[in-house]
């Protein structure tokens, strides 16, 4: 145990209308991470909805920003401000259109890879040194506008996979907290994302 808690942060848009959205996978973890960890006491802070849990003897901090995704950097940054948290430990979950749909990983930092709420983060942080958990939702198809594509519901075959790879990036986030970023992205790094009849 330390005597910092961990925060880890879900990015997404606020609003019962992106809730099953790609855009929103970040939410989802947040959602699953809080019922496996029976977190409790939500609240409102630093432009933020803040839910407590604990693993064992360890606090961890959840959060989902309530700015828009493109403003996520603040929430971000007003919580490591409010509870004074040292960045090696806060990790934000995002989606990724660069990996395959369903795919985990982890990484110790970089740049924004045209995530906007990755982008904002860091420009506020004023580094792109903390952790991700990034959740694959693949390319869109054809033609098709990625900025109306993340913002488009995942058909019902979608979300059974999707719900798979929430175990499986709760799990990646719960190790991170528990034996480190190194151990967790040797664990969870290899799975591969599924391809799902649309």
């Amino acid at each position: 145990m330390t005597d910092f808690p961990f925060l880890i942060i879900g990015l997404g848009n606020p609003g019962r209308e992106y809730a099953q959205t790609r855009h929103n996978v970040g939410f989802m973890l947040i959602d699953r991470l809080a019922v496996r960890l029976n977190a409790h006491g939500l609240k409102m802070q630093a432009k933020a909805i803040v839910t407590d849990a604990r693993y064992g003897e360890q606090k961890i901090l959840l959060a989902k920003p309530q700015t828009f995704m493109n403003l996520s950097g603040q929430a971000v940054q007003g919580l490591i401000h409010f509870y004074k948290l040292p960045l090696d430990h806060v990790l934000v979950a995002h989606d990724d259109l660069d990996l395959p749909f369903c795919t985990l990983r982890m990484r110790p930092g970089g740049g924004a890879g045209g995530q906007k709420g990755i982008k904002s983060t860091i420009d506020q942080l004023g580094t792109n040194e903390f952790a991700r958990l990034r959740l694959g939702i693949d390319r869109p198809p054809g033609r098709m506008d990625p900025a109306a594509y993340v913002l488009q519901e995942f058909s019902p075959k979608e979300l059974q996979a999707v719900s798979e790879t929430l175990d499986r990036a709760a799990d990646a986030a719960v190790a991170w907290v528990t034996e480190g970023l190194d151990a967790a992205m040797n664990k969870f790094n290899g799975d591969a994302g599924k391809p799902v009849d649309k």
